[in-house]
């Protein structure tokens, strides 16, 4: 008789000889586990759907391995939800939403990893105050670690760079996070970032910024580097129905310098050193189910500073405002979109301090209008007014375009590329002069530059292309062809690639 040893090293070896048979029960195990655990569930989403209008008490919340985080912190975010906090008891229904929501709001402070687990229990009913209806609530959020570093290249319109990115997350326990950023590249020549973020009494949609910058860029659409230094500060605020403002101060130093040999009037009369001391507002209302290639949804966005105007000082003074609006309309389930934006801004020159003189608008602060991100089938700034060779900016735009998107044969409306025909134009214009009593009367200038937006057709392009959706970024490659250009304007026919977050 083979002893128990000979017996295991038989059976090895007749798995060895027969690996379809071993496979075939391995398979065999899986599927019923599988079925097991789907039994399971099943059962359980019975019961649930069974009782959802029972009374339910929350005893007890615990978060479980999140070590680093201030337990005053987590205690904002879960002690509402117990039952003693509350004025009116729970349905099993309403348990497991609160619960839900919790974990949801843990999950966008971004210091835990995914998925957050959640664990229900009854507790010791010989306990003499436990109640039937009490239940505890686990939940096990794992903390992602302390620091992140990213190191890479980027390549876009006319630009490419090399880049580092630090990030250190939950700096004092209240999902605090630090980041740097550096960068080095061939039109931003270098740019250093530092930001420091926190929620605001636990609130992963209440937020105080803190930024600390400097950049150095070179302009060569308008033949001189600028040179940026600075910070602001910023409170973000998300509503419950998805609405998000920001409001913020920023203080910048910017520097007109390197101009080039042949740079026009325009430029050297702005170049040199000036201040911008200004409050913004940014109200964003994004409805699309991915704003990075829409399928169906609408954007509505606007943007509006007010500098040097009061106590706000500085050297220059403004106030400036833009619009963007966007939607996109599926063709059934075929994956054909159809995709429209418009956008559109102004700037109004006001007096510095106590001044009633309207400052004129600088270089810095006038909009710039073309390339592959605005208009496409124009050069970068290619649009508006001009001076020689140099873009000079304007005071007043608008700007449209549509596309339709379409899947590309063979390889399925589920991805993220796209084949897209469209067409783009705009209109960059410079105040009018208007003058009143001897001084420039902005109003009326105002007045007669927006009305003169539709007095002829607006410059355009149409083409195709090809589009990519990656979750950081679009990428665009087109083939445009300027249908309508003014003097001056410089168009872009053929080939243009693009990459960024926000397309017209």
């Amino acid at each position: 008789m083979a002893s128990p040893q000979e017996d295991g090293v038989f059976e090895r070896l007749k798995q060895r000889v027969d690996p379809a048979e071993h496979r075939k029960q391995h398979d065999e195990l899986n599927v019923r586990q599988f079925k097991q655990e789907q039994r399971s569930q099943e059962r359980l989403a019975e019961l649930i759907d069974d009782n959802t209008t029972q009374p339910v008490t929350i005893s007890s919340i615990r978060i479980l391995n999140a070590d680093r985080t201030r337990r005053a912190f987590l205690e904002r975010v879960i002690s509402p939800l117990l039952s003693v906090n509350r004025n009116e008891p729970y349905t099993l229904a309403e348990t497991l939403q609160e619960i839900g929501g919790a974990v949801d709001k843990l999950n966008r402070f971004g210091i835990f990893k995914t998925p957050i687990s959640v664990f229900y229990d009854k507790p010791d009913q010989t306990i003499p105050t436990s109640s039937p209806t009490d239940i505890d609530v686990y939940i096990s959020a794992q903390e992602r670690g302390n620091y992140t570093i990213k190191t890479g290249t980027e390549a876009g319109a006319s630009e490419a760079d090399a880049y580092v990115n630090a990030e250190l997350r939950n700096l004092f326990g209240g999902a605090e996070t630090l980041s740097a950023h550096g960068s080095l590249g061939t039109r931003t020549r270098s740019s250093y970032s530092l930001a420091f973020d926190t929620p605001i009494l636990s609130n992963p949609d209440f937020k105080f910024q803190l930024n600390g910058f400097a950049s150095s860029t070179l302009k060569s659409w308008a033949s001189h580097e600028e040179v940026l230094k600075g910070g602001n500060s910023k409170l973000a605020y998300i509503s419950p129905t998805g609405h998000k403002h920001e409001f913020g101060y920023s203080g910048i130093w910017r520097q007109v310098t390197s101009l080039a040999e042949n740079a026009s009037p325009t430029i050297r009369a702005d170049a040199g050193d000036s201040f911008k001391s200004s409050l913004t507002h940014t109200w964003t209302n994004d409805k699309r189910d991915y704003p990075m290639l829409p399928n169906s949804g609408y954007l509505m966005k606007t943007v509006s500073e007010l500098a040097g105007f009061g106590p706000l000082k500085g050297d220059v003074a403004f106030f400036k405002s833009e619009a963007e609006s966007q939607v996109a309309l599926p063709f059934g389930s075929t994956g054909i979109t159809l995709t429209a934006g418009l956008r559109g801004g102004l700037l109004y020159p006001l007096g510095l301090g106590a001044s009633s003189t309207p400052e004129k608008s600088r270089i810095n602060d006038r909009f710039q209008l073309g390339g592959p991100t605005t208009v496409r089938g124009f050069r970068l700034s290619g649009l508006g007014p001009h001076d020689g060779a140099d873009a000079v900016g304007g005071d007043v735009y608008a700007a449209g375009g549509a596309s339709l998107l379409f899947p590309i044969p063979k390889v399925g409306k589920e991805t993220p590329l796209r084949l897209q025909a469209f067409i783009n134009g705009g209109r960059l214009l410079s105040l009018k002069s208007g003058e009143k009593g001897g001084k420039t009367d902005v109003p009326t200038s105002l007045i007669k530059t927006i009305s003169s937006l539709k007095d002829d057709l607006p410059s355009c392009a149409a083409g195709f292309g090809l589009v990519y959706a990656h979750p950081i970024a679009r990428f665009e490659v087109n083939f445009s062809l300027p249908l309508v250009m003014r003097a001056k304007e410089e168009g872009r026919k053929g080939l243009s690639f693009g990459v960024g977050v926000e397309f017209l």
